[in-house]
């Protein structure tokens, strides 16, 4: 008899109920959230299946229990959070009664789970990108601690760090305690653009090495942190039919409503990974506005700019971006290059 099994996951214990192919429940145990406990508790069962949501842990046990030989599948947890909000009360065992019914009908969503060098990339890019952000407001902070005072911080030739220089030394010798406070946060942000500048030299190394990122590069507006945003996110190419799925996945794609009479187009769903989705419109914005070179893809972005206003044409080269280099990863192939048009202007 076939036996399936429904793990609910917690960060110290993991909820199992393992039922038979008419959905009868078999077993049910409480073990620690590890590859080796959970594995050991399935073993006397033989399951055909067993399945978890996506989750903080689920990368982690997913591989560890495919290397036991566990056939486990790993679940979209909204779709599968659809059908757990049926039970009359939410427990862990509940849930993992339903997970376990919904591995045995296959009504599910399975995720592909990305390799180890992927979630390195993507974990190198989130720490720098998190870095840039408190760099950011750090400098804030200098500002607004200063306008309250009265001393504009502006700009000035020579960078932030200079003009913060001309303020310390000069304007705040009035006020000691306004000065340490400036000079502190002076001294957080050389120490945030030092690590940036050690980040950014990893994420050179890792593109370097990686020859579909240098390729993905010859893109006009997409540079490294792009390119191996985008290979990091999208992992294995071959898991998309079409490369026009590649912008449904990154929620490049106009929510569809439709019942009966009625059909609605509205915005772009934004599903899928924020950081990827934000890189690709930046590379858009750099493409339409900084990239003086022809080609047939800015010729296309500056028309929809003309009919409908250049942040829906951002949004539609973003989109057209994202089928591009997923093509170029499929084929091998560097980005094509359009002979100029007189006729095309911005």
């Amino acid at each position: 008899m076939k036996h399936y099994a429904g793990l609910d996951v917690s960060q110290q214990t993991t909820s199992l109920c393992i039922v038979d192919e008419e959905g009868k429940i078999v077993a049910e145990r409480k073990v620690a959230s590890s590859p080796d406990a959970i594995a050991e508790a399935l073993k006397p069962f033989a399951v055909t299946r067993a399945g978890l949501e996506t989750g903080p842990m689920s990368v982690w046990l997913w591989n560890g229990l495919k290397e036991r030989g566990v056939p486990i599948v790993c679940m979209d947890a909204r779709h599968a959070n659809a059908a757990l909000k049926m039970m009359p009360a939410k427990t862990d065992r509940n849930d993992a009664i339903g997970l376990a019914q919904i591995i045995r009908t296959g009504w599910c969503r399975s995720v592909h789970v990305k390799s180890t060098a992927s979630h390195e990339a993507r974990a190198l890019l989130a720490t720098r990108s998190q870095f840039v952000q408190i760099r950011c407001d750090l400098e804030n902070q200098i500002r607004g601690v200063l306008r309250t005072f009265g001393i504009l911080f502006g700009k000035r030739v020579g960078g932030f760090a200079k003009r913060a220089e001309e303020i310390i030394n000069g304007e705040l010798h009035a006020s000691p305690t306004i000065q340490a406070v400036v000079e502190a946060l002076m001294r957080a942000r050389a120490n945030i653009l030092e690590q940036v500048r050690l980040l950014d030299a990893k994420v050179r190394s890792v593109a370097r090495q990686n020859a579909v990122v240098r390729r993905l590069m010859s893109v006009p507006g997409v540079g490294v942190i792009t390119a191996l945003g985008f290979t990091a996110t999208i992992d294995d190419p071959t898991r998309f039919k079409r490369s026009s799925s590649a912008g449904a996945y990154l929620g490049l794609t106009p929510r569809i409503y439709a019942s009966g009479e009625t059909m609605r187009s509205g915005r772009v769903s934004k599903r899928g990974d924020d950081f990827l989705r934000r890189s690709l419109y930046e590379a858009a914005n750099a493409l339409l506005t900084r990239v003086p070179q022809f080609s047939s893809l800015k010729s296309w972005g500056l028309r929809i700019a003309r009919r409908n206003g250049y942040r829906k044409a951002k949004v539609a080269v973003a989109r057209k971006l994202t089928v591009i280099l997923h093509a170029m990863w499929i084929s091998g192939e560097s980005f094509r290059w359009s002979p100029q048009d007189p006729n095309e202007h911005v």
